[in-house]
Formats: structure tokens, C-alpha cells, sequence
């Protein structure tokens, strides 16, 4: 069985959020280091998926696939009217 290689890194993070881990790990009955882990890659996952949309909304910008901002506040402000428009295209 191979292991897999790891790194220790160091933060100061505010008393409050450690406190709340600690109480998350001892809850789950896990160290702190798998929260930290969990919650790590839970926010790396996000970010990279707001990253990929953030270039791929870039890219119909490029191309022009926009849509006019006029359209879009006319549709927002019909929510929750009782003639609620259909989305812009």
C-alpha cells in the first residue's frame, strides 16, 4: 500500500473559527486535520469551478453573446409580479 505525500502547512486563523472546528471534529469524531482537508478542498473545488465559468462567460462576451442590459432589468423587475416575463435572449 503506497501513501500518499503530504505537505504541512501553518496558518493563524481567528480563535472563533478554530474553536468551531474543533467542535465540528469532535462532533464528526474526526482530527482537525481532515476538517481542515475537507473544507480546503471543498473551497478549492468552488473556486475553480467559479473560474472555469468566469472564462467561459468571458468567452460569449468575446464572441458576442450578450444580452442587453435594458432586457435584463425589464425581466428582473417582472419577478414575482403577477405577469412574470420570459427570460431575455
Amino acid at each position: 500500500m503506497s501513501t500518499a505525500q503530504t505537505k504541512v502547512l501553518t496558518a493563524h486563523v481567528p480563535q472563533p473559527l478554530a474553536e468551531k472546528v474543533d467542535q465540528l471534529a469532535n462532533r464528526l469524531e474526526r482530527s482537525r486535520g481532515w476538517i481542515i482537508k475537507q473544507a480546503l478542498a471543498a473551497w478549492i473545488e468552488q473556486e475553480e469551478e467559479r473560474s472555469r465559468l468566469t472564462r467561459e462567460a468571458l468567452e460569449d462576451v468575446d464572441v458576442g453573446l450578450v444580452i442587453d442590459h435594458q432586457a435584463v432589468q425589464v425581466w428582473a423587475d417582472s419577478l414575482g409580479t403577477s405577469a412574470p416575463q420570459p427570460l431575455p435572449r
